[in-house]
């Protein structure tokens, strides 16, 4: 169904994404947005499932095989369980999904090494940041450090695995569109 409006939220308001969810209409075009959750958890579950549905390109990135090999055998979405690998690739969101991980200082240094348009690490803010000693160990310059975002997304209370990745994936949708709402830093 085509319609006469211009505005893809109109479009959206007028029954268009419905038309998508019934199988009446096709899917929009991937935008070329790439989601990476590093390290396999509830929350990088929902993250990538909800990721996909607002057009980004879900990848899991699990350095530790055996957990890779879980993640899998617990129904991890085909498309994303085909890109699961050890480093992200192209510029991309990247968000750890787990701070207490011993990884966590490589993956962030390779993950600010690389391309990435964006990268954060969930975490209580009133916590201290476990990123930053991690990094400072490696020999990250303070100033790549500070690009790590932390907290991250949006601040509505979320309790759950789902609503955590619901606030997570606002954040990065407000930041990717200069609204606000998005991660402060």
């Amino acid at each position: 169904m085509t319609s006469s409006h211009d505005d893809p939220a109109c479009e959206v308001a007028h029954g268009t994404a419905d038309e998508i969810a019934h199988g009446t209409a096709e899917a929009p075009a991937a935008t070329g947005r790439v989601l990476v959750a590093v390290f396999a958890s509830p929350v990088a579950r929902f993250l990538l499932r909800y990721g996909r549905d607002a057009g980004y390109r879900p990848v899991l990135v699990e350095p530790d095989p055996e957990r890779a090999k879980a993640a899998l055998d617990a129904g991890l979405d085909a498309d994303v369980a085909e890109s699961v690998r050890s480093q992200p690739d192209g510029p991309a969101d990247v968000v750890v999904a787990d701070h207490h991980r011993p990884e966590l200082g490589l993956v962030l240094r390779d993950a600010l090494a690389s391309d990435a348009r964006w990268v954060g690490v969930m975490g209580n803010p009133r916590v201290p940041a476990p990123h930053i000693p991690a990094l400072a160990e490696l020999g990250v310059a303070p100033e790549e450090i500070a690009r790590v975002h932390r907290p991250i997304g949006l601040n509505i209370g979320s309790r759950t695995p789902a609503e955590i990745a619901i606030a997570t994936l606002a954040g990065l949708i407000a930041d990717r569109n200069g609204r606000p709402g998005g991660p402060a830093h």
